[in-house]
């Protein structure tokens, strides 16, 4: 068997009242209408949420759906999620069953929007007034329970929020403060390898001149020695025949 976990929303909601700081999602203004000629049933019921007044009517199959139907048209207005709610199960019990059909009458409703479970019970010795309490206690926990579900999505959004951001704000100036150093760093860096490295560069472009003169230089040492040693084998030569006319 599948264990179900059914919300006793009744109990919640008996303690919920007593809380100075919960107020209830409408109020009732009066008491319902119900005309049921065992064909279509009519219910009429005015309700109160803020300040807007709503006064409505609708049919059902049979009294209680009427009562539903009813109440969700209402409160559907102020709340879009309230048709969604659904009534999955529904019991009448006498609780003195030795006094007969004037006994006092307990009603049990099961609810469930799709995502929960809860139970409503209201005691009456009229089962439609029963069944009217259990359906107005039922729609008002589904608004609770979305709002709590609400709230403590906000609290935890707050929370991570809370959390996340001194994390931010203490490593944020870290990670940009180290940054800018480093650029900093590296931009005086580049600068001062840009400054050292321009007049290594000229340096060089000077040389190569300087190389070239030297070798210009150096050939003509060697023309001019070329050239003596060519002019004294001459001189010689023209010595040599005077000598011998002498």
């Amino acid at each position: 068997m599948l264990n179900l976990n059914i919300i006793d929303a009744s109990s919640e909601l008996r303690l919920l009242r007593f809380l100075d700081d919960y107020t209830p999602p409408f109020d009732l203004i009066g008491t319902y209408r119900l005309i049921d000629d065992g064909v279509r049933p009519e219910a009429t019921v005015t309700l109160r949420a803020g300040d807007q007044e709503m006064h409505e009517a609708d049919l059902g199959v049979g009294p209680v759906d009427a009562l539903a139907n009813v109440l969700k048209k209402s409160l559907g207005q102020l709340f879009p999620d309230i048709p969604k709610v659904r009534v999955l199960d529904f019991k009448v019990r006498l609780i003195e069953g030795h006094i007969g059909t004037s006994s006092q009458i307990e009603v049990s409703i099961v609810f469930s929007d799709g995502a929960s479970l809860w139970r409503v019970t209201s005691v009456d010795d009229n089962v439609n007034l029963a069944s009217f309490r259990t359906l107005l206690d039922g729609y008002e926990y589904a608004i609770y329970l979305w709002g709590k579900g609400s709230t403590q999505n906000a609290e935890r959004r707050t929370q991570k929020k809370k959390t996340a951001v001194p994390g931010k704000a203490t490593a944020a100036p870290r990670k940009r403060g180290t940054g800018e150093t480093l650029r900093q760093a590296q931009g005086q860096a580049a600068k001062r390898g840009k400054k050292a490295a321009a007049p290594k560069a000229k340096s060089k472009t000077a040389a190569k001149p300087s190389a070239k003169a030297k070798t210009v230089v150096k050939a003509k040492p060697k023309t001019k020695t070329a050239a003596k040693a060519k002019t004294k084998p001459k001189a010689k030569a023209a010595a040599k025949p005077g000598a011998k006319k002498k």
